[in-house]
């Protein structure tokens, strides 16, 4: 499938809306999306996608349609700010006792772990 659009710039994913004001996205919408998402959709897939898509774009036009005039902007739905305990030093776990049940402790007071990185 070629994609002569895809490079640098990319146009946005849907292709307008309806009188009603219901944003719509094609299948050619969909096949594009999934070519830059690197992604290869059987012909149901990309079928169930497009209606998918399409509901999720229609349920955001309607939420764009509601008046929020007068209503603060939020970037957090709780406006207070969490409540921290005072950081003062206790005790801890005695380091032999915090290594007794680790699965391979090297003896030398560390835990050894499987190396993950090159």
């Amino acid at each position: 499938m070629s994609h002569p659009h895809i490079g640098n710039s990319v146009a946005h994913p849907w292709n307008g809306t309806l009188a009603s004001g219901v944003t719509t996205l094609s299948r050619s919408d969909v096949e594009r999306i999934a070519a830059l998402a690197h992604l290869e959709l059987t012909e149901s897939e990309t079928d169930r996608f497009t209606r998918q898509l399409g509901e999720i774009l229609s349920y955001f036009d309607r939420l764009q349609q509601i008046d929020t005039t007068g209503v603060p902007a939020t970037t957090h739905p709780v406006t207070s700010a969490p409540v921290m305990r005072a950081d003062n030093r206790r005790p801890s776990m005695p380091r032999d006792e915090a290594l007794a049940n680790a699965p391979d402790s090297c003896g030398d007071g560390l835990f050894r772990v499987p190396k993950v990185i090159g």
